[in-house]
This record gives C-alpha cells, structure tokens and sequence, in this order.
C-alpha cells in the first residue's frame, strides 16, 4: 500500500514544470498566427522524435529527420487551405514508411494523429479564436488535474490496468465532472448550456483516449516516458497525448455537427 509521501512525491516537480508549460501556452495563444503555429509544429516534431526513438531507439538519426520532416510538414499546412493541407500532412507521415522498420502500422497511425492533431490546434486559434482554443485547453487541464487529484485521493477500480495502470475509475468520472463545469461555464456565454457540457464530457474522454493510447505504446516497446524533456511528466508525448485526442474530438464536432453553435 502506497504512502502519501510516495503517492504525493512528485507533485512538486510537475507543479513547477506545469506552470512553466501554461505560461508559454498563454503567451502563444494570446500571439496566436506565426507564433502559435511555430509552438504548434515544434511540439509535433518533437512528439513525432519521441516516438520514433521508442521504436527505433538504436537509430537515433532517423528520430530526428522524421521529427523534423513532421514539424515541417505542420507548419507549412497551417498556412494552407485544407483541400491542401491534408495531403502535406499525410507526405510529412509517410515519409517514414520506408525507414521505420519496427511496428510500422503504429508509427504511421500514431504520427498521422499527432500531425493532424496539432494542425487543428492551430486551425482552432486561427478560424475559431482565442476563447474556443482557451475552452479546448481547460478541458485537457482540468480532465489532467482532476485525475491525478482524484485517482490519487480517492484510488479504487482501474479504468483499464491492461494498458494504463494508475488511471483509476474515480480519477476518470472525475475528469468528466470538472469538464463539464468548465462546459456549464463557457454555455453561459454562449447561451448553449446543454451542449457545451456534454461536447466538454466528449472532449474529456477523447484526452483520457489519447493519453490511454500512448501508454499502449510505450507497454508495447516497455519503456515508462516517451522521454525525459518535461521534469515531472515525462516527454512531450506524455504531456500532449490527452490534447491530441481532444483536438481530433473538436475536429469531429466540426464536421459532423457544425461546431461552434455560437459565437464566444
């Protein structure tokens, strides 16, 4: 049985890295145009460095002109319609078709959502604005926070011990109940109560399947971060997994269901 001192040790650490990463995140945001597009193809090349180092770690070259290629391959993309920019995201994913050797089908997979995800980031701050991207990213914090809080304080059931073994059942509803505050805060702007709280559960749970799915990959190769970039969190995969999946989410809400409803 775990000792607070042990279930609370790191805590300190991934405070202070985390209000590091806020206050960037704010500051690019807040610039929005070349300076968040820059922020958000740096972080898809080194997402995409990390993952080829967990599968091909004896090379680590390629990690590097694959990391490169994909940061590339999002910038120009976000300065491009979307009838273009999708066939550049899939060229900067496919071009490690004939280097990575070792599961492949997970690389190409795992890159192109990286990839498409961080393009979408951009195309939120871009088309949508400032308080849209604000909400995408206060789900993906709170749905964080209230996990680690709540799975820590409360323990219990698994959610999936297979693939992910501390994300807990209590830290997983708890995520969904602070995602739709944040849902009931931004409808009373908007006028669309209802469905903000449930497009901010939806969001919740995509973070929570993006942060489930990279931890099948690293079980997968047997590592435990995708790399030691952020002191307390691990790698910037470990960090932005739960924000790719909750970017694609808002991707498919615009798509299929027009989104936003309302103007914010």
């Amino acid at each position: 049985m775990n000792t607070a001192p042990e279930r609370w040790g790191d805590l300190g650490t991934r405070l202070g890295s985390g209000a590091v990463l806020i206050a960037i995140g704010i500051a690019c945001i807040w610039a929005g145009g070349a300076v968040f597009h820059g922020l958000m193809a740096a972080i898809c090349a080194l997402m995409v460095w990390e993952l080829v180092r967990m599968l091909m770690p004896a090379v680590p070259g390629m990690a590097l002109r694959l990391g490169a290629i994909s940061g590339a391959g999002v910038l120009l993309a976000s300065y491009l319609p979307v009838i273009y920019a999708l066939p550049v995201l899939l060229a900067a994913v496919l071009v490690g078709l004939g280097q990575v050797s070792r599961l492949v089908p997970v690389y190409i997979g795992f890159a192109a959502l990286v990839l498409l995800a961080g393009w979408g980031m951009a195309h939120v701050r871009d088309d949508l604005g400032v308080g849209w991207m604000v909400w995408l990213v206060l789900i993906v914090v709170v749905t964080d926070i209230a996990g680690y809080f709540a799975g820590r304080t409360f323990g219990g059931p698994k959610f999936w011990p297979s693939v992910s073994p501390k994300k807990t059942w209590s830290g997983t509803s708890a995520g969904w109940v602070v995602s739709a505050l944040v849902g009931l805060a931004f409808g009373m702007q908007t006028g669309d109560i209802a469905a903000l709280m449930v497009a901010s559960v939806f969001l919740s749970f995509a973070s929570q399947l993006g942060d489930i799915a990279e931890s099948a990959i690293k079980r997968k190769v047997g590592v435990k971060d995708s790399s030691s970039l952020i002191p307390g969190h691990g790698g910037l995969l470990d960090r932005f997994d739960g924000m790719m999946g909750a970017a694609l989410a808002l991707l498919a809400l615009e798509v299929a269901l027009g989104f936003p409803w309302s103007a914010l």
